[in-house]
């Protein structure tokens, strides 16, 4: 809970940065393009090198797209029962089906459950999360949007040209070969900029308005996004008698807040990037509650 309300303080201080007039909105896309340039590599690289791709990882990655496909059906079905505008149906999908996996995920992965969470943790996030959004999210923003249609060539461009993407893959490729100690604590730092970036972006894009003019949308969002995909894991889990590291993992990655890099894909393809913004506001402080809440409630499932 510490942790993620230190999250939310950063994004209410990019709030008060921008009301106070130091900075703008437009200035979340240079931290944006920072993140995924500089920082979210150096992150994925340093989680991934050295880790092999285990039964238990595939199991891992299996899950979460099985859980992204629910979800993904799910919010889609309710922005239409819900009526809303195309661009901010397509942004609800995002927001709903795409978790923070990385940014919080890991921290939370290793804070919760311990260092041997983190690679579980990594291949939920870079082989599910990561290609859901490259591979779905960005057709289905481009969709909602209104943008340009794109061949499959121009697809298949920004999935291999993705930095975390091939940052995981070269991580993979060098497992065997140690990381000299500079070049460590290289990527150490950088990576440590990620969350307090990320989180310092959407304060800077939030619009309070937004969120007192979408209530009933954002509830929806949040239930969808941070209960029903762990409630789907603990039926699983449940029914098939599973247990360990990796089942706690994905129990956990399944339930974080509204994925960042949705605002910045959602802003440049024509969604409704206040909404986005403010989905991820929402849900963030929310999971303060709703993380605990099914760590606790899978405590007592187990027992």
């Amino acid at each position: 809970m510490l942790t993620i309300l230190s999250f939310v303080a950063i994004v209410c201080l990019g709030f008060l940065l921008r009301v106070l007039g130091v900075v703008r909105r437009e200035d979340a896309k240079a931290l944006n393009a920072v993140i995924v340039y500089t920082g979210l590599p150096a992150l994925v690289f340093r989680a991934v090198h050295g880790a092999s791709p285990t039964s238990q990882a595939l199991g891992v990655v299996a899950f979460a797209w099985g859980c992204f496909a629910v979800l993904f059906v799910v919010s889609s079905v309710a922005a239409r029962l819900l009526k809303l505008p195309e661009k901010q149906a397509g942004s609800f999908v995002l927001a709903a089906s795409l978790g923070n996996t990385g940014f919080i995920g890991y921290p939370m992965a290793e804070n919760i459950l311990g260092a041997a969470a983190v690679p579980f943790a990594v291949f939920y996030d870079v082989f599910g999360t990561v290609l859901q959004l490259v591979g779905v999210g960005i057709p289905t923003a481009r969709r909602y949007g209104g943008a340009t249609k794109a061949g499959f060539f121009e697809g298949a461009r920004e999935l291999l040209a993705f930095p975390a993407l091939l940052a995981a893959v070269v991580a993979l490729a060098m497992r065997a070969v140690p990381v000299p100690v500079l070049v460590g604590d290289w990527l150490e730092v950088l990576a440590k900029m990620v969350a307090p970036l990320v989180m310092l972006s959407a304060g800077i894009s939030l619009k309070p308005a937004t969120v007192a003019d979408s209530l009933g949308p954002l509830a929806v969002l949040a239930v969808l996004r941070l209960l029903a995909g762990p409630v789907l894991v603990l039926l699983a889990g449940r029914l098939f008698g599973m247990s360990g590291t990796e089942y706690s993992t994905v129990l956990l990655q399944v339930g974080m807040p509204s994925m960042m890099l949705t605002l910045a894909v959602g802003e440049r393809l024509g969604l409704d990037g206040d909404f986005i913004a403010s989905a991820v506001f929402v849900t963030t402080v929310a999971s303060v509650v709703t993380i605990p809440l099914m760590q606790f409630v899978a405590q007592v499932a187990v027992c």
